[in-house]
């Protein structure tokens, strides 16, 4: 019998504008990153939380999930703290997934300029 532990995987990209088409953009493109590398199927993903900085708020990264397929997965958007010099335009993801790997197995994935934020975990 396969034991299943709950992981976090986290992630997070950087954002050329505040608009829809681009925060869509971006977020789908960190989903299928973190998806492809730790070879995710949807139905282990136990959920996800996002979060945006205070200067991108023309859409939901949620949003662009379910447009993704992520349809079943509980997910939830919230606002990043606005810590001054502080990277902008960045979308985060926590995703917590059922999995029997070890924390150690599982890859992070930071794309564009949030690369800087976790340089050590960076591909």
């Amino acid at each position: 019998m396969t034991v299943n532990y709950v992981r976090g995987i986290r992630g997070a990209v950087t954002v050329e504008e505040n608009t829809k088409e681009a925060i869509q953009q971006a977020t789908k493109e960190l989903l299928r990153e973190i998806v492809e590398a730790n070879r995710l199927r949807l139905e282990d993903i136990a959920s996800a939380i996002f979060t945006v900085t205070p200067d991108l708020n023309a859409d939901f990264p949620a949003y662009a999930a379910r447009e993704a397929g992520w349809h079943q997965v509980p997910l939830m958007c919230m606002s990043e703290i606005n810590v001054p010099e502080a990277l902008g335009r960045c979308v985060r993801v926590l995703i917590h997934v059922n999995t029997p790997k070890g924390q150690e197995d599982m890859v992070h994935v930071y794309l564009g300029g949030a690369v800087r934020l976790r340089p050590d975990l960076s591909r």
